[in-house]
């Protein structure tokens, strides 16, 4: 894994390479081992890199290039497939100068032109030069494991792995865009801004599957690769007919994910997703695998190290448990600083600490994400289907019945019943399956957009845009929820997370070829009735003790609800106070109340308050910085 960045400037004056130093500075905790810089002395743009050394450790420094030095290149991540890419390239010719994975990228690009980028299976954002026809392109993976975002403005083009790498060029204006209502209701409702967008004005993200292109000052955008449709329910279909192949095909893009030539290990929450990987780890190497779990001191219901633990044992890794207690608002500052945007997902806190904690004995990391995206491991998908099966009671009932609900007082724990009743009889009066499904993972109700900001339900039509026009189904939902949750929270929480401590993540379960092939598998063998991820669990057996497989949901938190309760009064000074830069944004009135419900118990308003309090760290650090 490593940092990029680069500039052009487009109105024939030549880019600063103290510009360019300035930008890469700011990407040293993605890249620690070293540094590198393309600056021509002609009209061409300077590209640079930081890098964390993971393949051919002491070889494949960036820049790299073509044998003529036409083409080069500087790249984030790994391209799994490289050896059998080399082999081929080597074959027709090609002449290489390391052992690293990423000169197999110029070479293709020699020989296939934009044609590169569907034959390489791994995590990646790149920028690439090519000389001779004058044309800068980048690149992400087919499901954006990493980030890369750009500054377009017509006179100078710039890209980075972060957004705060573009903020150091000194032609990057530091504007906000959430004073747009429409931008901050969408970060309300999802808790994260969704890509393409950013919090800044004039910065983009580019989303994953696309590759992007400037050449003779024109800026196209073109995508190569798209999730695909899952399949419909097969009412003959049987788990057995698929598990076998299903689990080949993971421990192939396992196995991929084990090439390193630095230490290597896992997080193991002790669910079914991380398990699993783990156990597929333990059947393809030879050495002693290593493995992190980590709980919170004094709320057993957010700490599943016990069950980590009872894996670690059972296949027999070398394990450590990591037991933390700290502040919530004390890690504001710092996530948001690395996140450089609002991020609303509380779940960043366990997963940093976490990545702190794993990097001081591995530099790389695999992770059971993406299991519950592809197999319909959230509950919410079983709570979908019981919507479909009671569509025939009338939405005044539920509603009714929703404000009885209201008034149950709600706790903080995982497992709250009430909270998650009043949630789940709430959304079933919504007037269309999305709505429902996506009123159980919005951060902000619709109506409660209305308090605060006055607002439309911009979110919501956000969401389903992602329908096309067509009634939702089951397995649109689960398309849907990747195209949302996983590309703009879930992904960008991993990447930023264990960059903070420059470990590299990787996820076996988000290869893409995987993904088409589980995406071809009849949905109800991932859902069968209330049993969620009905097929990874059948391709976990026999490999992982039945008490794990069949364990409920659970996911990676932390007892935020808890940590705010005891912390009102600071609470309530950054987003009431008189120095607070965000009250200014909501109405006062139901702000109150939102902080009054939290703090008597009525309501667990965790996730909706650590929204905003990352929102306002965030406003007050561009404040900061535009001062300075």
């Amino acid at each position: 894994m490593c940092g990029i960045c680069g500039a052009w400037a487009l109105d024939g004056q030549r880019s600063k390479l103290a510009d360019l130093r300035a930008m890469n500075d700011t990407l040293r905790h993605r890249g620690p081992d070293g540094e590198g810089y393309y600056h021509p002395q002609g009209d061409e743009p300077y590209l640079a890199m930081r890098r964390l050394a993971v393949i051919d450790v002491g070889g494949s420094r960036q820049p790299l290039h073509n044998e003529a030095h036409t083409v080069s290149l500087v790249f984030n991540g790994e391209i799994f497939n490289y050896r059998e890419l080399r082999a081929h390239l080597l074959r027709k010719g090609h002449q290489f100068h390391t052992e690293g994975d990423g000169e197999t990228i110029v070479h293709l690009y020699e020989d296939d032109g934009l044609g590169v980028f569907q034959q390489l299976r791994g995590q990646f954002a790149i920028a690439l030069y090519d000389q001779t026809r004058h044309r800068l392109v980048l690149a992400r993976d087919p499901i954006g494991q990493l980030p890369l975002y750009y500054y377009h403005d017509g006179r100078l083009f710039a890209f980075a792995s972060e957004i705060k790498a573009l903020l150091a060029h000194p032609l990057i204006p530091r504007r906000s865009a959430l004073t747009d209502p429409h931008l901050l209701a969408l970060y309300l409702g999802y808790g994260a801004v969704p890509a393409p967008l950013t919090a800044y004005q004039g910065i983009r993200m580019l989303p994953a599957g696309h590759y992007l292109v400037l050449e003779d000052g024109h800026l196209r955008e073109s995508v190569y690769w798209r999730l695909p449709e899952p399949a419909p329910p097969d009412p003959t279909a049987r788990l057995d007919d698929f598990a076998s192949a299903a689990l080949d095909a993971l421990r192939e893009s396992v196995a991929l994910r084990l090439i390193a030539d630095v230490p290597l290990g896992a997080f193991l929450s002790g669910g079914v997703d991380s398990s699993l990987i783990v156990a597929l780890m333990r059947q393809l190497s030879s050495a002693p695998i290593k493995t992190f779990s980590m709980g919170f001191v004094g709320d057993p219901s957010f700490d599943e190290t016990a069950y980590a633990e009872q894996v670690a044992r059972y296949l027999g890794t070398e394990h450590r448990s990591f037991q933390v207690q700290p502040q919530a608002i004390s890690l504001i500052e710092t996530l948001v600083r690395h996140y450089d945007q609002p991020f609303g997902d509380s779940s960043a806190i366990p997963t940093a600490l976490m990545s702190q904690a794993t990097r001081q004995h591995v530099t790389v990391a695999l992770t059971g994400d993406g299991g519950d995206e592809l197999f319909a491991g959230y509950e919410r998908f079983w709570a979908a289907h019981l919507a479909q099966q009671v569509s025939f009671v009338p939405r005044s009932l539920w509603r009714a019945l929703a404000r009885l609900t209201d008034s149950l007082p709600q706790g903080t724990s995982y497992y709250d019943r009430a909270k998650r009743l009043g949630r789940f009889v709430r959304a079933l009066g919504r007037p269309s399956l999305a709505l429902t499904y996506f009123d159980w993972v919005r951060v902000f109700s619709a109506e409660q957009l209305e308090t605060l900001l006055s607002s439309p339900d911009y979110a919501a039509d956000h969401f389903l845009a992602h329908f096309g026009g067509q009634p939702a189904t089951l397995p649109s939902i689960l398309r849907a929820n990747m195209a949302t949750y996983l590309h703009d929270d879930l992904l960008i929480k991993t990447d930023r997370c264990s960059m903070l401590a420059s470990l590299e993540a990787r996820i076996p379960f988000l290869d893409h070829k995987f993904i088409e092939h589980v995406a071809r598998v009849p949905f109800n063998l991932k859902l069968q009735g209330r049993t969620t991820k009905a097929l990874l669990k059948q391709m976990a057996r026999g490999l992982l003790p039945d008490s794990i497989i069949q364990r409920p949901k659970h996911g990676f938190g932390a007892p935020v609800g808890a940590w705010l309760r005891r912390d009102m009064s600071q609470v309530r000074d950054l987003l009431q106070g008189p120095h607070s830069c965000i009250a200014r944004l909501f109405h006062a009135p139901a702000l109150a109340r939102l902080l009054d419900e939290h703090e008597r118990g009525q309501r667990d308003h965790a996730s909706r308050l650590w929204a905003l309090l990352t929102l306002e760290a965030w406003q007050r650090q561009q404040e900061s910085a535009i001062k300075s």
